[in-house]
């Protein structure tokens, strides 16, 4: 099998294109960042630099292809909309395209849970509980290029899609260094009462389940799938695992939610206005993330894809601490 990954200079699409190699398959990727993919290389991939934006290039990609699995997007909590439209809706409508016209078999697409969150607590969220609205541009746009994938069926692409929670392990450099940076700088506070239960996701069951769609048939196909670990945990006592990993101050402060979604929406109002746009530190849709309870039912992946999460919670955090202080990042 010969399958294309797109958007493997980022840490999920880097993780699986390597996962698919180390399994005897045929690789081709693509990403923004040539540096990124000389592992990848040295492993035996073909590189093909380019803007999946350019529609030609994209057709070319996908020439004597089998199977893409779609990683690439806008991601993000900050940002202009037409921006999460290019890089989410407008550039999964050249993948689709090109499968269509270079009669890719199957597309797997790496979508997001953040289409599910409305700003309110959730428990066991199943994959129809989508909102009427979203709360963000990424979020509206994922369900968007979504529905642009779900909508090739009629044409005879095969289509899957997943949504993982949290993704973390060696590589992952969006939600841990970030909640790294704020507290050496003092900056970190519990938002709430600090229980809320939240899911993560190791980025080797998440390499897993995208494996079991390259082989998935029959009553598998033409569906979305919630992953994660299947374990819900307290949000907080994971950052403060990974703060004690790290030998970094535990986060003991405390800030009403109240108190800190007004300063975050302060902190959004300041810099809109400020030259530049920069992005905030606090943000009213990080404020609810890092409050909520937000937890999602995987039976749905469990019976389709036979999926079963093999690699826990811990054993990823450590894989991520080990990995972060071998960069020697402060």
């Amino acid at each position: 099998m010969k399958i294309l990954v797109t958007g493997a200079s980022g840490f999920i699409g880097g993780r699986f294109a390597r996962f698919a190699l180390e399994q005897g398959l045929e690789v081709r990727v693509n990403g923004r960042r040539a540096e990124a993919m000389e592992h990848l290389v040295r492993r035996g991939a073909e590189f093909v630099q380019g803007d999946l934006g350019d529609a030609d290039l994209v057709r070319e990609l996908c020439r004597d292809i089998d199977t893409v699995v779609h990683c690439a997007g806008a991601v993000g909590l900050w940002g202009r909309y037409q921006d999460f439209h290019q890089g989410n809706v407008l550039v999964t409508e050249n993948v689709v395209e090109a499968c269509l016209k270079q009669r890719v078999r199957r597309l797997v697409h790496l979508s997001s849970p953040s289409i599910y969150f409305d700003g309110r607590d959730h428990l066991g969220l199943t994959e129809e509980q989508v909102p009427k609205r979203f709360k963000h541009p990424y979020a509206a746009t994922k369900y968007l290029a979504e529905q642009k994938v779900f909508g090739a069926q009629e044409f005879g692409l095969e289509v899957l899609a997943l949504r993982p929670r949290f993704v973390t392990g060696a590589g992952d450099m969006s939600i841990f260094p970030r909640l790294l940076k704020m507290q050496r700088k003092g900056r970190l506070a519990i938002v709430g009462n600090g229980l809320n239960k939240v899911d993560f996701t190791s980025v080797h069951n998440l390499n897993d389940a995208l494996f079991s769609c390259l082989h998935a048939s029959g009553s598998a196909l033409g569906k979305v799938y919630n992953i994660s670990n299947g374990a819900p945990v307290p949000l907080w006592d994971v950052v403060n695992y990974v703060m004690r990993q790290m030998q970094v101050p535990q986060v003991t402060r405390y800030r009403s939610y109240g108190l800190a979604y007004s300063m975050a929406a302060l902190n959004e109002g300041f810099c809109r206005i400020w030259p530049g746009r920069p992005e905030p530190t606090l943000s009213r849709l990080g404020m609810q993330v890092m409050n909520k309870d937000f937890t999602l039912d995987i039976s749905r992946a469990r019976h389709y894809l036979d999926y079963e999460p093999k690699v826990s919670l811990w054993a990823a955090l450590d894989e991520f601490c080990s990995w972060w202080k071998a960069q020697d990042i402060s």
